[in-house]
């Protein structure tokens, strides 16, 4: 009988773990956290991860996602009326940002944009968070009731909840009403994950009434109600609920960010800046409003500060865990007993100095190249294999448009030199505010 193991191994692991063919399947973890039905990325029967997949796959191939560019557009649009209200003078060389004009948390506002956009992009639905700087919206118990929430605070109280009681998976449910009864943090936090169901399921109920009503809209419901023939999926509504709040969980927060780390990094590395926005001009001119994602979506430099941002900051941190067959499993080769969970933080693996040269540093020039290609094998930000995440494209999709768009059009300083961010983690590693000055760039006509 073993107690807790710790064990550092080579990146080789990873195809053990997480690989295509690999024996290990989802951990306990996903089943513990499920509800009533299991969505794509806490489904644990490979049967029933294959049917999900294939419903989902066509809607997320990147093919289909860059029809539904205009739905990240338009968005990108409204964050360029909001910034340019918020525009101050140019800093001038040497000087610091006062802090009357640190006028943009980037932090929240990206995250308005991802929310707003994945809303369009799943449901069809406008939620207006861009355009409200707010990211109020409406809940619906099931009895028909409604009310006001925020939509990040019932998202981050979730996750809070959940990452600091799952790992002891026999006792979590009666851990969780126990937390709930004595802590009036836990109380909280659990009424806010309330609260985020009854977003999802006013979400769902509303896009459902649309379907009824004999809308054909182009989005992610449409995928799970009918197949690309038109033939019904005759999904269980509980399933369809389950996958909308997947969707609106992962498909906003981890992107976000992803986009607000990208942009605290580049600011601390202005020779990397710099760099980048050479390249852009390559492809761009003084004219280029919201950046079309063909002008730019083969630039090596700008994917290459986006991957190199996700290696040092990974979005989610915590090793995604996998359980061993019962027979065993070879991980490294090292013989795992059978029934054991396994997994490997990205965060670590993104550090090692065998396979990444100066890990602590930000230097996007690793992933350009035939170097490049050769580390993509060890950049586990969307994690691995046939479980890998199923909304990187899209992902991408808004990380390219929005960045290039921001960088091309506006000049942004941190509140000095030396400042960093708060980070917290639950199972994603969580900034604080992102605090900015921005005001046009030079030559900038549009």
């Amino acid at each position: 009988m073993y107690g807790l193991v710790v064990g550092v191994a080579s990146l080789s692991a990873l195809t053990d773990i997480y690989g295509h063919g690999t024996p290990c399947n989802k951990d306990l973890f996903y089943s513990t956290l499920s509800g009533t039905h299991f969505n794509l990325a806490d489904c644990v029967d490979r049967a029933e991860h294959a049917r999900k997949r294939k419903v989902l796959s066509t809607a997320y191939a990147l093919k289909n996602l860059e029809s539904w560019e205009h739905k990240i557009t338009d968005k990108v649009a409204m964050m360029i009326k909001q910034f340019d209200r918020r525009c101050t003078n140019p800093l001038k060389p040497g000087e610091r940002p006062c802090p009357a004009d640190l006028t943009v948390d980037y932090r929240a506002w990206t995250n308005f944009f991802t929310m707003d956009a994945i809303a369009d992009i799943g449901l069809s639905e406008h939620l207006g968070f861009i355009v409200a700087g707010s990211d109020d919206i409406v809940g619906e118990k099931l009895n028909g009731d409604t009310y006001t929430t925020s939509y990040r605070e019932c998202l981050h109280a979730t996750l809070d909840a959940q990452s600091h009681l799952i790992w002891a998976y026999d006792w979590y449910k009666p851990l969780s009403k126990l937390s709930a009864m004595l802590s009036s943090q836990y109380s909280r936090w659990f009424k806010l994950a309330g609260n985020w169901d009854g977003v999802v399921y006013h979400r769902a109920t509303k896009r459902l009434v649309r379907y009824q009503k004999g809308e054909k809209l182009d989005d992610f419901f449409q995928a799970l109600m009918e197949d690309k023939n038109g033939k019904p999926n005759n999904l269980p509504w509980g399933e369809i609920v389950a996958e909308m709040s997947v969707m609106l969980n992962a498909g906003s927060a981890s992107t976000a960010i992803a986009i607000n780390n990208t942009m605290y990094l580049l600011l601390k590395h202005p020779s990397a800046l710099a760099t980048l926005r050479a390249e852009l001009s390559t492809v761009l001119t003084d004219h280029d409003e919201v950046v079309a994602y063909d002008q730019v979506k083969h630039l090596p430099y700008l994917r290459a500060c986006l991957d190199e941002s996700m290696r040092i900051l990974p979005p989610t941190t915590f090793g995604l865990p996998r359980r061993t067959p019962a027979e065993g499993h070879s991980i490294n080769g090292d013989y795992i007993a059978g029934d054991t969970s396994v997994s490997i933080s990205a965060y670590v693996a993104h550090r090692d100095e065998a396979v990444f040269i100066d890990p602590e540093c930000f230097i996007p020039e690793r992933w350009l190249g035939e170097q490049g290609k050769e580390l993509q094998q060890y950049f586990i930000a969307f994690s691995a294999g046939s479980r890998g995440c199923i909304g990187r494209n899209i992902s991408y999709l808004e990380q390219v448009i929005l960045l290039a768009t921001m960088l091309h059009r506006y000049e942004f300083a941190l509140p000095h030199p030396e400042w960093v961010p708060e980070l917290r983690e639950h199972f994603n590693l969580v900034p604080g505010p992102l605090p900015v000055k921005v005001w046009r760039r030079e030559n900038y006509d549009a």
